[in-house]
């Protein structure tokens, strides 16, 4: 990829009827290899909390360590549309709050723009970040800083009154101003719903495919993260089982003492092992 993707961009890919790729990325080696694989857009997700620190849920990641995280996958991805993931009360508590932290992901580690949970509750704190020229994507559906009130980790929109509930949220969104709105467990026939009432770009993440984009958690598409993998996922690789088998290996031949071979040593000239020995120095 050798030009930066823009919003117009990403609207010329739907005009056009191309879907957008997008993935989560935390650091410099996978950007590097998602902007050449061609990849749209990344999220730095606070998802990063389970699959890179191992806790078990989204709420315990900070604003500082997620930026640093941004830092470094736009040092890897300088072209692709970067995407910072407002953490748990890092928006909730003021838009003064929320205005602030979300200028730090575009000043500090020059995100291009920044993504949010929730719909009519946060449509104030959505306009106030958008008034001060930040670009919002919408986030509803399952949000799983809030998955507590919604009962866990649940398909939502799935009976007439909460599918009508995520219309409105989508509604509240794009009049507040974001450029686009992200689905998560959502009814397919419900996100065609949605994508049909508001002009605004609508992505998906276990939504079907009547959207125009997909998002995925690069963890879960290359099998790296053992945890749980979701409904909703298509594994194209396993490095899990590579990895595990590399250390094995390694493990051997430390044990077995193949490792180091003479290949992967260091020489020193006979003369000056010589000095050494004789102390000629």
């Amino acid at each position: 990829m050798d030009k930066k993707v823009t919003i117009p961009d990403l609207y010329e890919l739907r005009r056009n009827g191309e879907i957008i790729s997008w993935l989560t990325g935390y650091d410099y080696p996978t950007a590097v290899l998602e902007e050449q694989a061609g990849i749209e857009m990344i999220l730095v997700g606070d998802s990063a909390s389970m699959v890179v620190y191992g806790n078990s849920s989204t709420l315990p990641i900070t604003m500082d360590t997620l930026i640093e995280h941004c830092k470094a996958v736009r040092r890897g991805a300088p072209n692709v549309f970067l995407i910072g993931d407002m953490p748990f009360l890092s928006y909730q508590v003021s838009a003064t709050d929320a205005v602030y932290n979300a200028g730090r992901f575009m000043k500090e580690a020059g995100c291009d723009a920044i993504k949010l949970e929730g719909g009519v509750r946060i449509a104030e704190t959505v306009r106030a970040i958008v008034n001060a020229g930040i670009p919002v994507v919408g986030h509803i559906g399952l949000t799983p800083q809030s998955s507590s009130m919604l009962g866990g980790f649940k398909v939502q929109g799935k009976d007439a009154e909460s599918a009508k509930l995520l219309i409105d949220d989508a509604r509240a969104l794009e009049k507040a101003g974001v450029f686009g709105i992200l689905l998560e467990c959502v009814p397919t026939k419900v996100s065609k719903m949605i994508k049909d009432s508001i002009s605004c770009l609508v992505f998906g993440i276990g939504a079907g495919d009547a959207v125009d984009g997909q998002l995925l958690i690069i963890h879960d598409i290359i099998g790296l993260y053992q945890c749980f993998t979701p409904k909703f996922v298509k594994q194209y690789a396993n490095v899990s089982g590579v990895i595990l088998d590399a250390l094995k290996n390694y493990r051997g031949d430390v044990k077995t003492r193949k490792f180091p071979e003479p290949k992967h040593a260091f020489t020193i000239s006979e003369i000056e092992l010589n000095k050494l020995l004789n102390r000629d120095f």
